[in-house]
């Protein structure tokens, strides 16, 4: 009975997402009342004085907000200010002088500049790019919105400067480098699966194209080759930097790596002038110093540590806290490489108004909506609603859990539309049950952030700002019965890469 009262408030906010139709921050709201209602009268949390255990949990999830949303502020702002420069039309020009071939092209640009923009923006921003640009090189706009949601989504996991991952750190506690390990390494099995998926659709039958005749076949090769060029780069900056540059790294370096190969190997197929090199690197300045600022802060000892010495630790009885360091902070980065790129561009610094202003009203309620995601995350937590739920579903799932987990992230952002709040939402009942069954919680914790990445495939917002980007309003459903499928294979590929993950980990101890 209590592992079903502990469950009203999530199945209140999905039920109102899905049923009714409520907005993320509306639903989790009323979510947040039910389960305080709960809390109070039926969990019961210890505290000496119930003002200052309210206090903690609004500080708490307050203090998580922000850390998230100084990362998604200057992010988006970046995204606004390059793309009124230009910036993504010029890549286009460039991969266009690449290689003549209209359907690898149209790889190219579904899979590297999803990845990137998804990497250094996400928040729905590779969908609204790069769509209307495969619409503009003559794709029709349903393959057009097809290519870009399943390029997009080998990057979720690690997107917006890692904040999914972050979050879901932010959450659990556990050690990033791990968590960031392993989650790279699932997400290698998913990337696969979905460049299938974008090499089907790259090569759709002629009726299903425009008479242009942009059916032209883009060779496996050379889709293998792509996602060789990604998952190199990606697996190696997880291994080594941690979140924040797996997807954004791993597309810059990719892009990089298969201009190479199409040089090396296809010569015939042109090359863009000398030039046009020196031009990108002059247009994407701003996300260029925003790599070599992460990794110098990362791994110059002397600057690393100096800026570590700055951080900001507070903590309050009854298990509440927050810890963050300005310094080396995502965000902080994020504005230091935009306004360091505008010089570099020889742009005004008063260009970054329209930008800023842009950014903030588009996170407003996305604000609202983690918010009072995070605090029914936290409220549950310290209300030990997890714990009841975390028994209860150990008791009916048991073993077959490393199955589930992928499916319960994705879940969680079919619902929210955002990795993110799907991993604040479940992230504690996953490290539980993880612990609970003897699992490797990082390890489950993984497949909860690969699953929550590849459910942007089907979650109705997406599907809804994607098709309107290109005049698809309306189609939706069409849209879903196209990328269900390969979400399915994600998730399965997942589950059975974590349980043989599980089984060769017992194995070997």
């Amino acid at each position: 009975m209590q592992a079903l009262l502990a469950a009203l408030p999530l199945l209140a906010t999905l039920g109102l997402m899905l049923g009714a139709r409520w907005s993320a921050g509306r639903a989790a709201g009323a979510g947040l009342a039910l389960g305080l209602g709960l809390a109070l009268s039926v969990f019961r949390p210890e505290a000496a004085s119930l003002p200052a255990w309210l206090g903690g949990l609004a500080l708490e999830a307050g203090f998580q907000t922000a850390t998230i949303l100084w990362i998604l502020w200057p992010a988006l702002a970046l995204f606004h200010h390059q793309s009124a420069a230009g910036s993504f039309l010029r890549l286009r020009e460039a991969i266009g002088r690449l290689t003549p071939s209209p359907g690898l092209q149209g790889l190219l640009l579904a899979w590297f500049l999803s990845l990137f923009l998804e990497g250094a923006a996400g928040f729905g921003t590779p969908a609204a790019i790069v769509a209307p640009l495969l619409v503009a090189l003559g794709l029709p706009p349903l393959q057009a919105v097809l290519m870009a949601l399943v390029g997009h989504a080998a990057g979720v996991a690690f997107g917006a400067l890692g904040t999914p991952l972050l979050a879901q750190q932010s959450v659990t506690g556990l050690p990033l480098q791990p968590l960031a390990t392993h989650t790279a390494l699932l997400n290698a099995g998913a990337a696969a699966v979905l460049m299938a998926a974008l090499l089907r659709l790259a090569r759709m039958p002629r009726t299903d194209v425009s008479p242009a005749g942009l059916a032209t076949s883009v060779p496996a090769l050379a889709a293998l080759g792509a996602l060789l060029a990604f998952l190199l780069p990606n697996l190696a900056l997880a291994a080594w930097t941690g979140a924040e540059l797996p997807t954004l790294g791993g597309a810059l370096l990719g892009l990089g790596l298969m201009v190479l190969g199409l040089r090396a190997f296809a010569p015939h197929a042109g090359a863009a002038p000398r030039v046009a090199a020196a031009v990108l690197a002059r247009a994407f300045a701003p996300y260029l110093l925003l790599v070599a600022l992460v990794l110098a802060t990362r791994f110059l000892p002397g600057l690393a540590g100096a800026l570590a010495a700055a951080e900001w630790q507070w903590r309050l009885d009854g298990g509440f806290g927050g810890r963050v360091n300005p310094l080396l902070h995502p965000g902080s980065l994020l504005l230091l490489a935009l306004l360091l790129g505008c010089r570099v561009q020889g742009r005004p610094l008063t260009s970054l108004a329209p930008a800023f202003r842009a950014s903030a009203l588009r996170l407003l309620p996305a604000a609202l909506a983690l918010l009072a995601m995070l605090a029914l995350s936290r409220l549950m937590l310290h209300a030990g609603m997890v714990d009841a739920l975390q028994a209860a579903t150990v008791r009916a799932v048991g073993s077959a859990w490393p199955m589930a987990a992928p499916a319960l992230g994705a879940l969680g952002s079919f619902v929210t539309g955002s990795a993110t709040a799907s991993n604040l939402l479940f992230a504690s009942l996953q490290l539980e049950t993880a612990r609970e069954l003897g699992l490797p919680a990082s390890l489950v914790l993984a497949a909860q952030g690969v699953g929550a990445a590849v459910g942007n495939l089907v979650c109705p917002h997406n599907l809804v700002a994607a098709g309107a980007a290109v005049g698809l309003a309306g189609r939706e459903g069409e849209l879903l019965r196209r990328t269900l499928p390969a979400c399915l294979a994600v998730l399965l590929a997942t589950g059975v890469l974590v349980a043989v993950a599980i089984a060769w980990t017992r194995h070997a101890g």
